[in-house]
């Protein structure tokens, strides 16, 4: 139950918090580290009321500090876990990078999702994805495109410079990637962003 909203969530939709040795309000997004936890929805707009209304202390009857940028460390801490994985992915063979690579990508098949730079041209995009989703919607599947990451993220997990556009094909480490991308999108959702995120299209055949 979310600590905030007094909502039951599905535990994907929920954020662990935890005590440090000094009272400090620690992020858990591994949920595992030890002690007591409090729980939020994951949405950086509760993660602030939280902060505000001193629910870590209240809901642990215990003094807990917690800074004022609490939801920026999130934030950051959950773009860190995906350029780790996008990172892993890579090292394991998944990814390709580049406009044209990608596209061979798609051609050839099967691609798990489609990642584009936060700050890439539309026009780039927009001749991918539909691409993407023509292919995906041919085989009944849906087209899961990530625009979470920026240019800049992307090529220092990926570990080339300049990485405006990229393809996952099928794996654990892409099934991985696309639930933390999920996950930092609904985290942002109650924010101004740029970009789309991460959305999952179902074209028709």
């Amino acid at each position: 139950m979310c600590a905030v909203s007094r909502q039951s969530l599905d535990p994907r939709f929920l954020i662990r918090f935890v005590l440090s040795p000094d009272s400090t309000v620690v992020p858990d997004l591994e949920r595992r580290l030890p002690g007591r936890g409090v729980w939020v929805g994951c949405d950086r707009r509760l993660v602030e009321k939280a902060v505000k209304a001193n629910t870590f202390a209240k809901s642990l009857k215990t003094r807990a500090e917690a800074s004022s940028d609490l939801a920026e460390r999130v934030d950051g801490l959950m773009v860190k876990r995906l350029m780790g994985t996008l990172s892993l992915a890579n090292k394991a063979g998944l990814a390709v990078s580049g406009f044209e690579k990608v596209s061979a990508a798609l051609d050839k098949g099967p691609v798990a999702v489609v990642l584009h730079g936060a700050e890439a041209s539309a026009d780039g995009r927009s001749k991918i994805d539909r691409k993407f989703k023509a292919i995906q919607g041919s085989r009944g599947l849906t087209a899961a495109i990530v625009d979470v990451l920026t240019i800049d993220q992307m090529s220092l997990a990926i570990g080339r410079g300049s990485v405006v556009h990229a393809a996952l094909t099928p794996g654990g480490l892409s099934d991985r990637f696309l639930e933390e991308a999920e996950r930092l999108t609904r985290y942002r959702s109650s924010a101004t962003e740029t970009g789309n995120g991460f959305s999952e299209t179902q074209s028709e055949g």
